[in-house]
């Protein structure tokens, strides 16, 4: 029941999404207006602890097969992900429905990540970090809204749609909702900085 809620929510977007990007005449590069560049963002699901790279939670196993099931139609083509377990994992369960190879990128390089999307057209899931996945977005042309909640914010799915003369970023929920933290403890203070050696979150 919830899944096909999902699925509605999902295609009322794309649908809202693909008259624009058609109008727009695709990305340049295939001229295919059918088949418009799209790129899903997620932060990877929950993980058991906050050691260096910890495995997914039975939640975030749970989350990781929700975002299978939500993309399901959604005709994803390449998946990315940082070379953690808890990417990788978050990752795998859509990878293995599509028949598809995670390819693995550089949190710190996420310029050279955004123009091998562009170079590729397509349709790509890219799963990240609380800091890297709105830093992407923002890179891409998206709008990334607030920061990311370190603490416990998962369930953002970004779609952004790619053309020519624009980018158009809807932000879609996934899953258990996101339960928000005390006002007393702010979203900037638990951004991790890019750079080499950081925790990433």
């Amino acid at each position: 029941m919830k899944a096909s809620v999902f699925h509605q929510i999902l295609v009322l977007g794309l649908a809202l999404f693909l008259p624009a990007c058609t109008a727009g005449g695709g990305n340049g590069e295939s001229g295919n207006t059918e088949d418009p560049f799209m790129v899903f963002l997620v932060r990877h699901a929950e993980k058991t602890d906050h050691s260096r790279d910890p495995d997914l939670s039975r939640a975030g196993y749970q989350r990781a097969k929700r975002l299978a099931l939500t993309l399901a139609d959604a005709k994803i083509e390449y998946v990315h992900s940082t070379d953690f377990l808890r990417t990788r994992k978050t990752a795998a369960v859509l990878a293995d429905q599509y028949g598809l190879e995670t390819e693995l990128y550089d949190p710190r390089d996420l310029f050279s990540l955004a123009d091998q999307l562009k170079a590729a057209g397509g349709r790509h899931l890219v799963v990240g970090h609380s800091n890297t996945t709105p830093n992407l977005v923002e890179i891409l042309g998206g709008d990334p809204g607030s920061a990311i909640q370190e603490e416990n914010e998962y369930d953002r799915l970004y779609i952004l749609t790619i053309s020519e003369d624009q980018v158009q970023t809807l932000l879609l929920r996934y899953g258990n909702p996101f339960s928000s933290l005390p006002s007393s403890i702010s979203a900037s203070s638990l951004e991790v900085p890019q750079t080499s050696g950081s925790a990433w979150n």
